[in-house]
C-alpha cells in the first residue's frame, strides 16, 4: 500500500511539473502580449495598463480574416481527401489483404521516415513547373500526399483486427466488395476515422513548414504559416507579435477542448493497436 502511495506522489509530482513546463512560455506569451505596443518587456513581468487592445491590432495587422478563411478552406479540402483515400487504401490492405498488401505496407511505413524537410527542395521545383506555387493547392496536395503513410497505418490498424467472421457472413449473404466496405465495415470505423480526422485537422491548421516556403502570398497560407510574414514585418514589436501568436493558437486550443476525449482516444488507440 506504502509502494502505490509513493508512485501515486511521484506520478502527480512528474505531472505538475510537466504541466508547469508546458504551461509557463503560453503565460510569458500572454503577459508580454498586455505591454504596450514597442515596449520590450522581460520575463513575467505583469504591466501595470494591460493593452487589450493589442490583440484588436494583432488581428487588423495580420489580416485573421482573410487567414481564417484561407486556413479553413485548407483543412477542408486535405481532411476529407486524405480521409476518403487512406480508409479505402487500409481496408485494402488490412481487411481484403490483396496482392502485394504486405509490399504496400512497407512502403506506406518506409514513408513515415520521410521528413518533412527532406523534401521541400524538390516539391518546390515541382510546383513551380506545375504551376501551382503560390496557390493553396501548393498546400493542400503535398499535405494529402504526406498523410498517406500514417492515415494508413493508423486505419490498417483498425481494419486487420476486424473478426473474418464478419467479412464471411456478409458474403454469404451475397454482398460485394463494396457493400462490404460501405455497409458494414466503414460504419465501424467510425471511431478510429474521426480521430484520424481530428489529428489532421489540427496538423493541417498548424503547418508551418510547407505554407511559409511553397506559398509567398500570406493571405494563402495556413494560420501557422501566416506568423513568419507576421514575425517578418513585426519583429521589432514584440508585444504585438505574441498578440498575434496568442491569436493563431487560440482556434486550435479551442478544438482541443472541445475534441479533448477524441484526441487522447485517439492517441491511445494507436499505441494499442499495431
Amino acid at each position: 500500500m506504502r509502494v502505490g502511495r509513493v508512485e501515486l506522489f511521484a506520478g502527480r509530482t512528474f505531472l505538475i511539473v510537466l504541466m508547469a513546463f508546458t504551461l509557463l512560455p503560453f503565460i510569458s506569451i500572454f503577459l508580454t502580449a498586455l505591454h504596450p505596443s514597442g515596449t520590450v518587456p522581460s520575463g513575467f513581468a505583469l504591466p501595470e495598463d494591460p493593452q487589450w487592445g493589442n490583440f484588436v491590432e494583432a488581428f487588423k495587422v495580420a489580416n485573421m480574416t482573410a487567414l481564417l478563411a484561407s486556413s479553413t478552406f485548407i483543412v477542408l479540402a486535405v481532411v476529407p481527401v486524405s480521409l476518403i483515400i487512406s480508409t479505402m487504401a487500409a481496408f485494402s490492405i488490412g481487411l481484403l489483404r490483396i496482392r502485394g498488401a504486405r509490399v504496400l505496407f512497407a512502403l506506406f511505413v518506409f514513408g513515415l521516415t520521410l521528413p518533412f524537410g527532406g523534401i521541400i527542395v524538390p516539391l518546390y521545383y515541382l510546383e513551380r513547373a506545375m504551376g501551382i506555387y503560390n496557390t493553396r493547392f501548393a498546400i493542400v496536395l503535398p499535405l494529402i500526399a504526406l498523410y498517406m503513410p500514417f492515415a494508413v497505418y493508423w486505419m490498417r490498424a483498425h481494419f486487420v483486427n476486424m473478426p473474418d467472421e464478419i467479412s464471411e457472413a456478409a458474403r454469404v449473404d451475397g454482398a460485394t466488395t463494396w457493400d462490404l466496405f460501405w455497409q458494414i465495415h466503414l460504419p465501424l470505423a467510425r471511431a478510429p476515422i474521426a480521430s484520424l480526422g481530428i489529428l489532421m485537422s489540427v496538423w493541417t491548421w498548424n503547418q508551418f513548414l510547407l505554407a511559409l516556403v511553397l506559398v509567398e502570398d500570406p493571405t494563402r497560407r495556413t494560420m501557422a504559416g501566416a506568423l513568419g510574414a507576421f514575425q517578418g514585418h513585426y519583429a521589432t514589436d514584440v508585444p504585438l507579435l505574441c498578440a498575434g501568436t496568442i491569436l493563431i493558437l487560440v482556434p486550435t486550443l479551442v478544438v482541443f477542448v472541445l475534441f479533448q476525449r477524441q484526441i487522447i482516444a485517439a492517441l491511445l488507440q494507436g499505441s494499442i493497436k499495431g
